[in-house]
């Protein structure tokens, strides 16, 4: 069959019309496809910009079915889950991103990194952890050891605690000395609870060559001492204690004087411990010295003049309470005495709390860390009505 070289040339510019089309075709669709995408994409971000979450998250989903290749997107998406609490939605998106084998290293990395504060912000630490880890040695190194560090706090696995505040702080990010100190002074608190003697004083030990002028170690050491009944020890750890943190001492002032009358059941070599307290209070005077001091001097008489002094400097209503009670009783009816003492006592109450500097959180016992924000040591160690 002969080939006719009519029909090619006919061929050839029918062919070529309808390519034409097809690309014009292809690519109004794509300008469309373009203009829609971040049309949706900024209506997400009004919206979002607005409060108006419920309504932003469909906007964003829109511009994702409309350009589902765009990373940003889903990013913002998945942002916007984690903060409306949808952990598992926002899971769902940041795993899509990993799963696609077209993305560059630095969103994969960084796709990583929200799926670990997905994981985070929904309590799946274990899943955190694991996320978090995978994150070493890319861009986000530091931000994954620093949550990898509360996520260790959280659990109170205080050894791997201290392996990555060393890390971080080898890495220069900071200085951690303080939190380890911290650290190693919970897992000496764990062993005394196992009465694993041994290792409470090597725990100890790794706390004050952490952070040398940390004064809780000093606080452990000396309680420590105590309960052996080794009250020169106690004596020595404290007055060491008295003299780099006198505010601290105040946690420890009354256990400080009980050690003092124990170590001389005499009574007479209480006299250096008063004359120590004497001068820390002149500098810092709180209710906590004077009652450390009417354990070492109980005479009436001097309690009163004591209580009578503070009250002239530093009215206080402990102090007031604490002085009705050892004003001699032929100067006021006992019933109106015990009345009056119980109503300032029940209005001085809420003044016998610590309060967190950071966060306000307040407490009647003294914390290292406060239980409501976690940060440590912002707990000043007096009671607000001393501060």
């Amino acid at each position: 069959m002969d080939f006719d070289l009519q029909w090619l040339l006919l061929g050839l510019p029918l062919t070529f019309a309808l390519g034409w089309l097809a690309s014009r075709l292809d690519l109004r669709q794509w300008k469309r496809e373009q203009k829609d995408s971040p049309k949706a994409y900024y209506k997400g971000l009004n919206l979002l910009l607005n409060e108006q979450h419920d309504k932003a998250i469909d906007a964003f989903i829109e511009a994702v079915q409309q350009d589902p290749d765009t990373s940003d997107l889903h990013f913002a998406l998945g942002n916007l889950f984690r903060r409306r609490g949808e952990f598992e939605r926002a899971v769902r998106v940041h795993e899509h991103l990993l799963n696609r084998a077209d993305l560059p290293r630095t969103e994969r990395d960084r796709a990583q990194h929200a799926l670990a504060q997905d994981f985070m912000k929904a309590g799946l630490f274990d899943r955190a952890e694991a996320a978090y880890r995978a994150l070493e040695g890319t861009a986000f190194d530091t931000e994954a050891r620093l949550a990898l560090l509360t996520l260790h706090e959280r659990s109170r696995d205080w050894r791997a605690a201290v392996d990555v505040a060393q890390k971080l702080e080898h890495r220069g990010t900071g200085s951690f000395a303080s939190r380890i100190s911290h650290y190693w002074c919970e897992i000496a608190l764990e062993a005394d609870a196992k009465q694993q003697s041994d290792e409470a004083d090597s725990a100890l030990k790794h706390a004050r060559e952490a952070a040398p002028q940390a004064a809780r170690p000093l606080v452990l050491a000396g309680q420590r001492a105590a309960r052996r009944g080794d009250h020169a020890e106690v004596l020595s750890l404290w007055g060491v204690l008295r003299v780099a943190h006198p505010a601290a001492f105040n946690l420890v002032a009354r256990e400080y004087a009980q050690s003092a009358l124990a170590s001389e059941p005499g009574g007479g070599g209480t006299a250096a411990a008063s004359e120590k307290l004497r001068e820390l209070y002149a500098h810092t005077p709180t209710m906590d010295l004077l009652e450390a001091l009417a354990l070492l001097d109980p005479a009436p008489a001097h309690q009163r003049a004591r209580l009578l002094d503070h009250l002239r400097n530093h009215p206080t209503l402990s102090v007031a309470k604490a002085l009705i009670t050892q004003t001699d009783a032929a100067s006021f009816d006992s019933a109106e005495t015990k009345a009056l003492g119980d109503a300032i006592g029940r209005a001085a109450k809420p003044l016998h709390r610590y309060r967190c500097a950071a966060c306000g959180f307040e407490t009647q016992h003294y914390f290292w860390q406060c239980p409501g924000c976690l940060n440590w040591d912002s707990y000043p160690p007096q009671r607000l009505e001393d501060l």
